[in-house]
């Protein structure tokens, strides 16, 4: 009786242990689908629209912080910082909305001409099917009209930032201080962003967007002093 209990005993553990081993099986079975999912995400699709939020809200930061930048460099007034940055923020969201909107256009008329072409030639098979085809390829045009008002918003949340941080400080010297600090520290957050969704070296990013960010606001007070202060005759 003993001998019994214990052969079976053993088949149970048995069993448990085959259990365990087609659980983990499974397991791993499905940690290789997603990967290989993973793997096999199309990142271009995701590149089109973090580009655009990227560059905008970017040229958002650089465009109204230098612009400041070199008012600040022959204006210690406050209300003439403010100004020209809020005129700035104005006519760079204005500039890239229809910028946006124009090209997208014309991106949206060439592929609708394609895909009428294509229409053309796929006059045999199956009409349903065809409609259906068509009817996802045109879900994957681009819309001019969001893509406007995206390319406008990035743009007015990357210029409002240097904006708010002039409006905090009255001292000239400091405020340009603050301008370039807080400027500075957004392009990292930036670069930081752009590198995670993007899957790209967060080092590499930062230091673009961070370079360039400080040459266009140098470049910019630099000319606008030597020329304000008389060393250009016009």
């Amino acid at each position: 009786m003993a001998a019994t209990a214990r052969a079976d005993n053993d088949q149970v553990l048995s069993l448990d242990h085959v259990g365990i081993a087609v659980h983990d099986a499974k397991d791993m079975e499905k940690k290789q689908c997603l990967g290989a999912e993973d793997e096999s995400f199309d990142y271009y699709q995701r590149a089109q629209w973090l580009r655009a939020a990227v560059l905008g809200a970017t040229d958002g930061l650089v465009s109204i912080a230098s612009l400041m930048m070199g008012v600040g460099a022959v204006k210690k007034e406050f209300r003439a910082m403010l100004l020209a940055g809020f005129a700035g923020l104005v006519a760079g969201a204005c500039s890239m909305a229809i910028g946006e909107f124009v090209s997208v256009s014309t991106q949206y008329d060439i592929e609708m001409a394609q895909l009428k072409r294509e229409k053309k030639r796929r006059k045999t098979g199956d009409v349903e099917v065809q409609d259906i085809k068509e009817d996802m390829d045109k879900e994957k045009l681009p819309n001019p009209v969001q893509a406007a008002f995206a390319s406008a918003l990035s743009f007015s949340v990357g210029g409002l930032v240097p904006l708010l941080a002039a409006v905090v400080v009255k001292d000239h010297k400091v405020r340009l201080e603050l301008v370039v600090g807080v400027a500075s520290l957004t392009l990292i957050v930036f670069g930081v962003i752009g590198a995670k969704f993007g899957r790209t070296a967060v080092g590499r990013s930062c230091a673009r967007l961070l370079v360039g960010g400080w040459m266009a606001m140098a470049i910019t007070f630099g000319m606008t002093k030597f020329i304000g202060s008389g060393g250009l005759e016009l």
